[in-house]
């Protein structure tokens, strides 16, 4: 063994002991899995499985494992690691449990929305759809952390030329989500999409709409109806296996997606693909508008939530549960706009700029440097 042999087994040994902590959402695990990556660590891999009543419904928050089917879950025990990285409700609520049993040796490390106030975390890696004020513990994201399966596009690619390649040009795709807080997303709003998007691309190439998982049949019928005799509507079903997504996003020239989904945005953004954002009404409660307006007044983005009267009234607001660190996919639309990296449906499409890169070894660098003298 040479000398830079023992060295590399030397740094390996001191490395701080790590799990990651996930549950069955694989979204949230595959943005946990690229920081692993790129932090290079050896890890435990802490798979947890939820109670029935908890897969959907959401447990109170707190330090507990009282939502967790221990029977069915990696095991949490000692030795305690000296870190975890998790993501989503209830895997951080069993990692704060884990935290608290190692009498708070253990440092945690989230992805996402805090749901109890900063400070009970060493590390809140936020991407741009919440909203969370700026502290020294908080690294602000300004794309989710997501990678495109190059593999799978290719494959994809292949697989889909004979029947999309032909097709005239521009192909634009249109990529339909469905409704979620705070947007309204229903048949009314389905035909403006198809106004709006007729009045965009004119009457040159080819319009290719697709509905997913999440689309009310409403909406898929509206578009049906609305859309012109040479458009193509692909209507999302559990049962169909010719779902064309990933084939538009090896072929199609332009693409228009609906503002709701984080995902489909985030997937043509990593493909360096001209981006047009449909941005949905909104429409909330009088009690929903209420706390949305109090959360953006009170922790507005860049405040470090310590100093004047605004950010100390809304860290007690905070504690008090009137308001949370709110979701505001709209903040994510604004930083795609800011970066070049789409336009406002109606706008000309922007020019490929090649893809951006992730912030995966920044985060890589925080997670480091808590362990840092």
């Amino acid at each position: 063994m040479t000398l830079a042999d023992d060295s590399a087994k030397a740094k390996e040994t001191v490395m701080p002991s790590l799990w990651l902590v996930v549950g069955d959402k694989l979204g949230d695990n595959a943005q946990a899995e690229i920081i692993i990556e790129a932090l290079g660590w050896p890890y435990v891999r802490k798979s947890l499985r939820f109670k029935d009543r908890y897969v959907l419904g959401k447990p109170s928050f707190r330090a507990s494992l009282h939502h967790v089917d221990l029977a069915c879950s990696a095991a949490l025990e000692p030795p305690w690691p000296a870190l975890i990285l998790t993501v989503g409700r209830r895997p951080v609520m069993a990692a704060l449990w884990v935290r608290k049993q190692s009498q708070g040796r253990t440092r945690v490390a989230i992805i996402g929305r805090p749901r109890r106030s900063l400070h009970h975390y060493d590390l809140v890696i936020a991407p741009p759809q919440f909203r969370v004020p700026a502290r020294a513990n908080v690294l602000q994201l300004d794309l989710p952390l997501m990678r495109i399966d190059e593999p799978v596009i290719a494959e994809a690619r292949e697989q889909w030329r004979e029947s999309l390649q032909p097709l005239p040009r521009p192909l634009t795709a249109v990529l339909v989500g469905g409704p979620t807080q705070p947007f309204r997303f229903d048949a009314e709003v389905a035909r403006d999409l198809v106004a709006r998007t007729l009045r965009a691309t004119g009457k040159a190439g080819t319009l290719y709409f697709t509905t997913s998982r999440r689309t009310p049949e409403a909406v898929a019928t509206a578009l049906a109806t609305a859309l012109p005799g040479n458009a193509r509507l692909y209507r999302w079903s559990p049962d169909r296996t010719d779902n064309p997504y990933l084939g538009l996003l090896a072929h199609a020239d332009h693409f228009i997606v609906t503002g709701d989904s984080i995902s489909m945005m985030t997937e043509v953004v990593r493909l360096g693909l001209p981006l047009a954002i449909y941005e949905l009404p909104v429409k909330l409660p009088l009690l929903g508008r209420i706390k949305a307006t109090l959360a953006k007044r009170l922790l507005p983005l860049g405040s470090d939530g310590d100093r004047g009267i605004r950010p100390t009234l809304g860290a007690a607001l905070f504690r008090l549960g009137v308001i949370g660190y709110a979701r505001d996919l709209s903040a994510m639309h604004h930083v795609l706009f800011a970066r070049g990296l789409a336009v406002r449906l109606g706008e000309p499409f922007p020019v490929p700029g090649g893809a951006p890169s992730d912030a995966s070894k920044e985060v890589a660098g925080r997670l480091a440097a808590l362990f840092e003298p």
